[in-house]
Formats: structure tokens, sequence, C-alpha cells
């Protein structure tokens, strides 16, 4: 398990490089938005791949591996548990996040501040 966690961490790191190089960065705003827009865009999708691939894998170990073993039934059925928990905790925060961004609007003036994007809508010209 460490390993994976180190794998995944490592892989994370490497892809995520480009976007922290100072050649993009040129006040510490742009350092602020850099953050902002690398946990929205790369962390939170990859946290819900892996809350579904967990998931799945119990949904796996469940009903297909686990057809002639309790033990491995009951293991399957706790990741499927845990994975269900990981998507109500994410999506939990995630309308929290945009309640508070459409209370307090953060000094974003422009645009819609909650819910979720819209293909072809051009905020700004």
């Amino acid at each position: 398990m460490k390993k994976a966690l180190a794998f995944t961490a490592l892989t994370l790191s490497v892809f995520a490089l480009p976007l922290v190089s100072f050649a993009a960065i040129n006040n510490v705003s742009d350092v602020g938005s850099l953050i902002i827009n690398t946990i929205n865009n790369v962390i939170v999708p990859v946290l819900f791949a892996i809350a579904f691939i967990v998931f799945l894998w119990g949904a796996f170990n469940a009903f297909i591996l686990g057809a002639n073993s309790d033990d491995v039934k009951e293991k399957g059925k706790n990741l499927m548990l845990w994975g269900l928990i990981g998507f109500f905790v994410m999506v939990s925060i995630w309308g929290l996040v945009n309640i508070l961004t459409g209370t307090i609007s953060f000094g974003n003036n422009s645009g819609p501040t909650g819910g979720t994007p819209k293909a072809g809508v051009q905020v700004g010209g």
C-alpha cells in the first residue's frame, strides 16, 4: 500500500511539474491562482477518479471474486462503502465551497460564482 501511495504521489508530482515552472509566475497573485487552478483541475478530478475506482474494485470483489467467499465479499462491501463515503464527502465539500463563494463572493465580482461549469459559455470578452 505504501508503494502504491508513493508511486501515485511521484506520478502526480511529475505531471504537475510543468504547472509550477517559474516562467509562468510573474507575481504573488499568479502563484495563488496557479495553486487554486491546480487543485481544481488536477487534484479534485484525481480524487473523484480514485473514489470511483475504489467503488468499482469493491463491487468487483463483492460480486465476482467473492461469490464463494464471505471474507472477500465483506472486504468488497467495505471498499464500496468507503468509495461512497469518499464521493459523499467530496460532493458535500464542493457544495459548501459553492455556498461560501456565492455568499461571500471573495472579491470575484464578474460572472456566476456557484454551480457547475457550462460548456460553450464565455465569460468576459
